[in-house]
C-alpha cells in the first residue's frame, strides 16, 4: 500500500486554539460499564502523562485545570497490565481537553466511548461520525492486505490495492473538507487540516482548507504556527524555484543542487533505515536506467546519521544507486530535510532544467508515466 491513513485527528503537537489566557476547570467523567478490579485510566498529551485514576464500579472522574484546549489521549489499563501501556496496546480514545465537564460513555471500551459535555468534543463527534463509513472500508482493505501472503501479492494485487486505497482516502478527504466548511471556527477544523496533509502535505490541498478557516482560528498560536508551515510548504510546492542546498558526497565532494540545472532532476530524499524508501529505489532505478540520456538525473538525499554512515554505503551498494548521492550524516537535522519541510519520507520532488519544481512525490509506475510525458 502507498499509505496508511493517519488516525482521525491526530494527537496535537501544540494547544489547538487559545482561548484563555488563565487556566480553566475541567472535569472527565466516565462510565465504562463492568471492567476488572484494577482498572485505571491515565490521561496524556504529546509530552507526557498528565493524571490518572481508578475506575471503580465501572466509574472514574479526573478534574483539573487547562491553559487552553488541546488534544488529548485517554488510556485504559486492566488488571494492572502496565506493558499495554508502554507498548501502545491500551484500549484508548483521543478527544479535547478543554473547560468545563467531559462525558464519556461506553458499554466496554474507552474505544467505543460517546464524547460529550464541551464544545469542541461536540464538534469532534460529529467529525468521527461523518467519517466512521470511510474509515471503515479504508480498514477492511488494510486487512485485506495484510491477511496477503508477501509471495500472492502479485502486481496487479499491488495496483488494485492503490487504486482502492486512493478512491477511499480521496472521499475521506472531501468529507473532512465538507466539516471545515460547515465549521470554520471550530479548532477541529485546524486538526482535521492536519488529519488531510498527513505527514506529507500537499500545499495545493490544503491551502485553500486553511483559508476556510474563521480569523480566530487562524490567528490561534496553533493557527499561526500552520500558516508558519504552509509559507514553507509554498516554497517546495509545484511551480516554484527549488531551494538551493550543497552537501558532500561520501567521497568528500562539495555538490549544489544548483549546479545540476539544465536537466531534469528528481531529488530523492531516503535513508538506509527507511523500509519504504528501500522499497522505492527498484523504480527510481528503473527510471534512470530509462531516461539517463534524455537529460535526466537524480539526486539522492540521505537522512542516515553520522554513526550509520557505513549502513548508508551499504544500502547505495546494495541497492546498486548509480545516480550521486549526498548528506551531511546530521538525520532530520539535514539542512535540505529542513528547508523542504521533510517530515516522513521516502519523498521526492522532480525539477525542470530551469530548477522549477513540476512534480512531487512520485512513486512506482507514476514517476515512469510521468518522466515519459516530459522527456519524449
Amino acid at each position: 500500500m502507498k499509505k496508511t491513513l493517519l488516525p482521525l485527528l491526530l494527537l496535537a503537537t501544540a494547544p489547538v486554539l487559545a482561548q484563555a489566557q488563565t487556566p480553566a476547570p475541567f472535569t472527565i467523567k466516565g462510565q465504562l460499564g463492568k471492567l476488572p478490579a484494577k482498572s485505571k485510566v491515565f490521561l496524556r498529551n504529546d509530552k507526557g502523562y498528565l493524571d490518572s485514576a481508578e475506575v471503580k464500579n465501572g466509574t472514574f472522574v479526573l478534574k483539573g485545570t487547562v491553559a487552553e484546549p488541546a488534544q488529548v489521549r485517554l488510556m485504559l489499563l486492566n488488571n494492572g497490565n502496565r506493558r499495554r501501556l508502554l507498548t501502545g496496546q491500551a484500549d484508548h480514545t483521543t478527544f479535547y481537553l478543554e473547560k468545563g465537564t467531559i462525558s464519556l460513555i461506553s458499554p466496554d471500551s474507552l474505544g467505543n466511548a460517546t464524547l460529550a459535555g464541551t464544545p469542541l468534543n461536540t464538534d469532534y463527534q460529529q467529525l468521527q461520525t461523518l467519517l466512521r463509513p470511510g474509515q471503515d472500508q479504508l480498514n477492511a482493505l488494510y486487512a485485506v492486505y495484510r491477511a496477503t501472503p508477501k509471495e500472492q501479492r502479485s502486481p496487479e494485487f499491488l495496483a488494485q490495492s492503490d487504486a482502492q486505497e486512493e478512491a477511499l482516502t480521496a472521499i475521506i478527504n472531501q468529507q473532512y473538507a465538507a466539516f471545515i466548511r460547515t465549521h470554520p471556527g471550530s479548532a477541529v477544523s485546524l486538526d482535521a487540516i492536519r488529519a488531510v496533509g498527513g505527514p506529507v502535505p500537499n500545499y495545493a490541498e490544503v491551502a485553500p482548507l486553511f483559508a476556510l478557516l474563521a480569523p480566530a482560528v487562524q490567528k490561534s498560536t496553533a493557527g499561526q504556527r500552520y500558516a508558519a508551515e504552509l509559507a514553507i510548504l509554498k516554497t517546495v510546492s509545484v511551480g516554484a524555484v527549488a531551494p538551493d542546498f550543497t552537501l558532500p558526497t561520501p567521497e568528500g565532494k562539495a555538490v549544489a543542487l544548483s549546479s545540476l540545472r539544465g536537466q531534469y532532476v528528481l531529488v530523492d530524499f531516503w535513508a538506509s533505515w527507511c523500509g519504504p524508501c528501500r522499497e522505492e529505489n527498484p523504480n527510481v532505478v528503473k527510471a534512470y536506467n530509462t531516461f539517463r540520456n534524455r537529460n535526466f538525473t537524480v539526486l539522492g538525499v540521505s537522512l542516515d546519521e553520522a554513526k550509520a554512515r557505513e549502513k548508508w554505503l551499504k544500502a547505495i551498494a546494495t541497492d546498486q544507486l548509480p545516480w550521486t548521492q549526498v548528506s551531511g550524516l546530521n538525520g532530520w537535522k539535514s539542512e535540505a530535510a529542513t528547508s523542504y519541510h521533510i517530515q516522513a519520507i521516502p519523498q521526492n520532488f522532480l525539477l525542470d532544467p530551469s530548477g522549477k519544481i513540476v512534480a512531487v512525490n512520485l512513486r512506482g509506475e507514476k514517476l515512469q508515466t510521468t518522466l515519459a510525458q516530459l522527456l519524449k
